[in-house]
């Protein structure tokens, strides 16, 4: 029996998919950046990978994915807001 995975699901490769998908990864408490390598990602508790080798692999293909469709600078426009929510910042209107 496969383990079912942690990482959401990318419903599509809009720029609002994307947003979605970085949101669910925060409601997960697994958002990072999305220009570092999620195999170096580290709980901050422990200090231990937070990721498996398995979820790393469809860490990278659904960035991967995101990076064909939208362009590196899309893809980082749609984890901005995402990311600022999670530090408290409020985004003007």
């Amino acid at each position: 029996m496969q383990a079912q995975s942690r990482i959401p699901k990318l419903q599509d490769t809009s720029f609002d998919g994307a947003m979605t998908w970085f949101a669910e990864m925060q409601n997960q408490s697994f958002l990072f950046h999305p220009e570092d390598d999620p195999a170096e990602i580290v709980a901050i508790q422990s200090g231990d990978r937070l990721f498996s080798e398995k979820e790393v692999d469809e860490l990278r293909f659904v960035l991967g994915e995101l990076d064909s469709a939208l362009g590196h600078e899309k893809m980082i426009e749609a984890a901005y807001p995402i990311f600022m929510h999670a530090c408290g910042m409020r985004l003007d209107a």
